[in-house]
């Protein structure tokens, strides 16, 4: 039979939709999805049949297919994904973990109505802001502070509120470009700001400040390299000095923290990065930071600083289109409660947990990672140790290496790239890496609970050949 009688004899769309009626693969699947997998599955067939692919033309053989791509269709497009890559703030991997106390506080919120924009004590309009701008006050020990949807809005919020129509003057070395190719320069002229650069690429002083103020100048910016490091012959003009000489020009004084902290982090062995509190301290007007970076809780943008310019950013029409959710307002809140108690936090706060654990440890989950590994595969594949190091990520503590102790998986039947290819492929998506021919497993970013899904995973795999 030639193609064009093979085609012909197809079935009509409306032939196989009275027999997914009867079928219980199609049971309560929505009926547009139904009618969109038969016409694309026998779309599929018509293609194969002119391309002179052998295809069954069978009621069967077409349903069975249009069932895979309804499958396809009702799945999730936002899973969930194991992250062994030991990079913790994974920008492609959604960041920051929250805690439990913040999981609880969203399913709470959500599933309920909630005083979002109401003062209960007097009946009347209140402000969402009001959730969290006392507990960011009581930690930063700002004058008043608000959170919007992330800190890229926060700094266009700012900067607009601030010196719409006027000059900014900033230090080239911090015209940084964040997440998605998005640069400080880029945000600043949206704002509606006139940008002015100051200094060189490693070397900016004071005086370069103080030369570039006209009657334009509305602002000092400074940006801290939350991302990147230069290194050498370099100079910088701190934030303290920046502001000493901001109110002796009668200019107000921004900084962009970009990943923000509220702990000190050198107590735990790690680099000393400037907490909120210190850029507070330091006498800014305004100072903004992430809320899913380095503070370990939802995306949103924080601005905190004195109260008079606050005020004015809250007025902004713009703060209503960068508000903050319920939802986020949750989360934020319920992770902000646990930095009273820097201890709880460090414990209970999963990016703060990932980042100090010692290496001990590290140690200890990568020995029982390799113990439940090789009991589902260690026949497949050469498993052993490997002394490495893990990576902040998400733009924080640019080049800082977390010593930690990895698995390396070597399969005895099949390459690396077709081992790393399966474990991104399989359900749940594991994410490792791939360095000297080995695929690489870092316990660090592996949560308590996933060595067996690894494991029995990885077996799976590995058999397959």
């Amino acid at each position: 039979m030639d193609k064009h009688n093979i085609l012909k004899n197809l079935p009509g769309v409306d032939h196989l939709l009275k027999l997914v009626k009867k079928d219980a693969r199609f049971l309560d699947i929505p009926r547009s999805v139904v009618v969109e997998s038969v016409r694309m599955s026998l779309d599929t067939i018509r293609k194969d049949i002119l391309s002179d692919i052998d295809v069954s033309i069978s009621d069967d053989a077409i349903l069975a297919n249009a069932h895979v791509l309804v499958q396809k269709k009702i799945k999730p497009r936002l899973v969930t994904i194991i992250n062994a890559t030991g990079v913790v703030l994974h920008t492609n991997l959604g960041r920051a973990l929250l805690c439990e106390d913040a999981l609880n506080n969203i399913k709470t919120i959500a599933q309920s109505y909630s005083n979002l924009e109401l003062n209960i004590k007097t009946g009347k309009r209140g402000i969402r802001y009001e959730a969290v701008e006392d507990l960011i006050c009581e930690l930063t020990g700002a004058q008043s502070a608000i959170a919007v949807n992330n800190n890229a809005g926060a700094v266009l919020l700012a900067l607009n509120t601030i010196a719409k129509d006027k000059q900014v003057v900033v230090s080239r070395g911090e015209l940084v470009e964040i997440g998605g190719s998005f640069r400080v320069p880029d945000v600043m002229s949206k704002s509606g700001c006139y940008l002015k650069e100051v200094g060189t690429t490693n070397r900016t002083h004071t005086k370069d400040y103080e030369n570039a103020v006209s009657d334009e100048t509305g602002l000092f910016l400074k940006v801290h390299a939350s991302n990147y490091k230069i290194e050498g012959f370099t100079a910088s003009v701190t934030l303290k000095d920046l502001v000493i000489l901001g109110k002796s020009k009668n200019i107000p004084v921004m900084e962009d923290l970009g990943s923000g902290t509220l702990i000190d982090f050198s107590k735990y062995g790690l680099p000393p990065e400037p907490t909120v509190a210190d850029s507070v301290h330091s006498g800014a007007d305004v100072v903004t930071f992430s809320g899913d970076k380095l503070l370990g809780g939802p995306q949103a943008g924080i601005i905190v600083g004195q109260k008079e310019t606050i005020d004015q950013i809250k007025s902004n029409p713009l703060t209503r289109a960068l508000r903050i959710d319920k939802l986020t307002l949750a989360a934020l809140e319920s992770t902000l409660k646990l930095y009273r108690d820097e201890k709880k936090a460090i414990l209970e706060i999963p990016t703060l947990r990932m980042l100090t654990i010692s290496f001990k440890d590290i140690c200890k989950k990568a020995d029982m990672l390799l113990k439940t590994i090789k009991k589902d595969a260690g026949s497949l594949a050469d498993i052993d140790f490997a002394d490495m190091n893990s990576r902040p990520g998400g733009g924080s503590f640019p080049e800082l290496n977390l010593p930690t102790r990895c698995i390396t998986i070597q399969p005895h039947k099949m390459s690396v790239s077709k081992l790393e290819i399966g474990m991104r492929l399989s359900s749940p998506s594991i994410i490792g890496r791939i360095e000297n021919d080995k695929y690489i497993l870092d316990p660090r970013t592996i949560q308590n609970g996933q060595e067996t899904i690894i494991a029995s995973t990885l077996a799976k795999i590995l058999v397959k050949k």
